[in-house]
């Protein structure tokens, strides 16, 4: 290689890594700033446990996923004094039908509703059955989740407490994801432990709270939801919780992350379907939050540490840095998992860590080259974040098959 491009590498790798350094760093204060404000919340909200408004739970639906009768068992076993359940489903046939119905029965004295929301608003259709779902519900207080979740029996006590302040306008929750045996699905597990809920805490920190939710637990008021133009105004948006949390944030409400994490049960993903969700993931992002994608290029601390040391031909103080970066994304990602989350099984796949690290610098790339989606057996092209669907039966088949293939 020449001098003069090697150099040139070395110092851009080198700036990259420090800023890797820097984004550890703050990931660092981001995850103590919320486990300080997670406990001085715990023990201000406890004399709020006294009154607490009824509550309806929306749950979309769509087909079987991993543990769901665990995760709505869950939800039928909290230590709450009154709350409404309501399930809705855009395809009558849809097999989650049937466990709803065998949950009615399983707990006749809780309030469980089942709508089938055939109508489509919209080329969200989670959105739009939940645009549907709203009607039937007897509360001001909504929360929504989706139907993987599993939750301890004071989620509710704990999430609904901070609505009793009225300027705050959504609770949202960090959750751990619950990995299948396979190695696609350990890798998302890890990424959400060692990467997401980091990058969740880091936007917490610099934009000095929260302005978008999260899909595990999004909580607030009718009122409020009407304020925003309810579901319908972000109906062909992919990114919804974000969408959700950014509107009712510029209201002047805050969104306030609980110290409350529940548990997302992850499907047994091959490789290849990690990698597709990974990407859907990574364009979601681009579309709601562009400035923020660009910046992830300087959080890749692996990649750019291990450029160093090539371009520097291994030279002690490139060992030093690459040892310092490797020192604080593991010192990162264990606090965040273990002492944030309390996800024990991150320390059984943290020698995967690197595997990750290196896999999200092609899909960052890929999230800017491309705005086709793969979402719910549907086909999509992403503009401006919002979804366009792709009628050609064509394209959705050979992409069914695609994704078949191991």
């Amino acid at each position: 290689m020449h001098l003069t491009a090697r150099l040139l590498i070395e110092t851009v790798a080198a700036l990259g890594t420090l800023s890797s350094l820097g984004f550890y760093l703050l990931s660092g204060c981001g995850i103590a700033s919320f486990l300080r404000s997670g406990r001085r919340r715990h023990a201000s909200t406890e004399f709020r446990q006294s009154v607490l408004p009824p509550v309806s739970i929306l749950k979309p639906l769509k087909g079987i996923d991993p543990q769901i009768w665990e995760a709505f068992c869950s939800h039928c076993e909290q230590d709450y004094p009154e709350f409404q359940l309501i399930f809705g489903v855009s395809d009558p046939t849809d097999a989650a039908i049937e466990l709803v119905r065998r949950l009615q029965g399983k707990y006749p004295n809780r309030q469980i509703d089942l709508l089938v929301c055939q109508r489509e608003l919209g080329t969200n259709r989670k959105l739009s059955t939940l645009a549907q779902m709203v009607p039937a519900a007897r509360h001001e207080i909504l929360l929504v989740n989706d139907s993987d979740i599993r939750v301890a029996a004071d989620y509710l006590r704990r999430v609904v407490a901070p609505l009793a302040d009225s300027a705050v306008g959504m609770v949202t929750c960090l959750y751990r994801g619950i990995a299948a045996a396979t190695l696609g699905s350990r890798l998302e597990a890890l990424g959400i432990s060692t990467d997401f809920v980091p990058g969740v805490l880091s936007a917490r920190l610099i934009e000095k709270g929260l302005h978008f939710g999260l899909g595990s637990t999004l909580a607030f008021r009718r009122s409020d939801l009407k304020a925003i133009g309810g579901f319908e105004a972000v109906v062909n948006y992919l990114a919804d919780d974000y969408e959700l949390g950014n509107r009712i944030a510029a209201l002047g409400k805050r969104v306030e992350l609980s110290e409350v994490v529940v548990d997302t049960f992850l499907p047994a993903y091959s490789l290849r379907q990690f990698f597709d969700h990974q990407l859907r993931w990574a364009r979601s992002v681009r579309g709601a939050r562009s400035w923020s994608y660009l910046g992830l290029i300087l959080t890749f601390g692996l990649l750019w540490a291990l450029l160093v040391l090539v371009a520097a031909r291994g030279a002690t103080w490139a060992w030093a840095l690459f040892a310092t970066t490797v020192a604080a994304r593991l010192a990162v990602g264990l606090t965040s998992a273990l002492a944030v989350l309390g996800d024990t099984q991150a320390l059984r796949d943290l020698f995967l860590l690197p595997v990750r690290d290196l896999i999200a610098p092609v899909v960052w790339v890929l999230g800017f080259v491309g705005n086709r989606i793969f979402w719910r057996g549907e086909v999509f092209y992403l503009k401006n974040g919002r979804l366009e669907r792709i009628a050609d039966e064509d394209t959705v088949q050979q992409e069914l098959s695609r994704l078949s293939r191991p």
